[in-house]
């Protein structure tokens, strides 16, 4: 386990603040300022996914691709690709010459309409397909994947089933991703109440969509009726997936225990010491294998690592980092 050396402002240091203003202004603004200002050319993609399933990306060519990289990016659950991290992730890549495909997982950004069923955390075989074909689409010389939050989860599960898929990628990179879900969900219920007010709000939102996208499928009674999380994901899993109870879909997409033990794709895994949202103690439960790096910071927050509100993002940085990295031992 590594230290990745993040060393936040004082007035930056607490994990609320940073979780809270990485997507917020004058945060937001900035990075939306340099997104219009570079104005990247982007290809709005429906990948097929297979078996009827449809999902929606956006491709991005950088100015000068002389490494012929591309990276996957994949937003946090109730993110979209229009996220600032994921937009911000996304301007620093371009400018280090890598392709960048970011994909909205089903349900998540404009892409409610596409696909009857509902989405939940444990598809992940679409997620493999897609990956599978932007591979084909695009012809990366090299493929990585970069997530954050649920969206690291995702990148690391894929590549842990990389080798049965013939998936052929070059690296990962999973920004606080979820370890235990079943942590995860006692910390957000059990916090501080923004997180699980904002959560469940957003998941709101989300099934209302779903809803007058579907209206002869979906019927959502009385939402606010659920006021944790708990409560709410374990009336959807009973009735709207094929699990039968909430902890056999929680285990569905943990990837503690044995999970990543198939894993051969050179990955690391960035979380904070003082994260609200993803428990680090689950990282004593996570399988280790050679191809998997580990950095665990002091100061972080969720999906944060500010360092200051007016400088480039820290963390752009660092995922920019770890893919030199695996390319120059490569």
């Amino acid at each position: 386990m590594e230290n990745p050396g993040f060393a936040p402002a004082f007035h930056l240091a607490n994990p609320h603040v940073q979780s809270v203003v990485a997507s917020r202004p004058p945060r937001s603004l900035l990075v939306d300022r340099c997104w219009r200002i570079l104005s990247p050319s982007v290809e709005d993609t429906i990948v097929d996914a297979g078996e009827g399933v449809r999902l929606l990306g956006h491709y991005s060519r950088p100015p000068d691709p002389g490494n012929g990289g591309l990276v996957i990016l994949i937003h946090g659950w109730e993110g979209s690709t229009s996220s600032v991290y994921m937009k911000s992730a996304t301007l620093a890549l371009l400018e280090d010459g890598y392709a960048v495909f970011r994909l909205n997982l089903r349900d998540h950004g404009d892409s409610h309409h596409l696909n009857e069923e509902l989405f939940h955390s444990c598809r992940l075989a679409e997620v493999i397909r897609a990956t599978s074909w932007i591979t084909e689409r695009y012809s990366p010389a090299r493929l990585s994947l970069a997530g954050f939050s649920l969206g690291g989860n995702f990148a690391l599960r894929v590549a842990a089933a990389a080798t049965e898929y013939s998936l052929d990628l070059h690296s990962v990179v999973a920004i606080c991703p979820v370890l235990d879900p079943a942590q995860t969900m006692a910390a957000l219920d059990g916090g501080w109440v923004f997180y699980r007010k904002f959560f469940i709000w957003k998941w709101r939102d989300s099934l209302q969509k779903k809803m007058q996208c579907f209206p002869e499928l979906y019927r959502f009674r009385d939402l606010n009726r659920f006021t944790r999380l708990e409560a709410m994901t374990d009336h959807f899993v009973r009735h709207y997936t094929e699990y039968d109870d909430l902890q056999s879909y929680l285990r569905g997409y943990a990837i503690t225990g044995d999970r990543l033990e198939t894993l051969r794709v050179p990955s690391c895994v960035l979380l904070a010491d003082d994260d609200p949202v993803i428990p680090v103690h689950g990282l004593s439960e996570l399988h280790r294998t050679e191809a998997l790096k580990v950095f665990l910071s002091q100061r972080g927050g969720h999906c944060g690592f500010i360092e200051a509100l007016n400088v480039p993002s820290w963390l752009d940085n660092f995922i920019v980092r770890q893919l030199e990295d695996v390319t120059k031992n490569s």
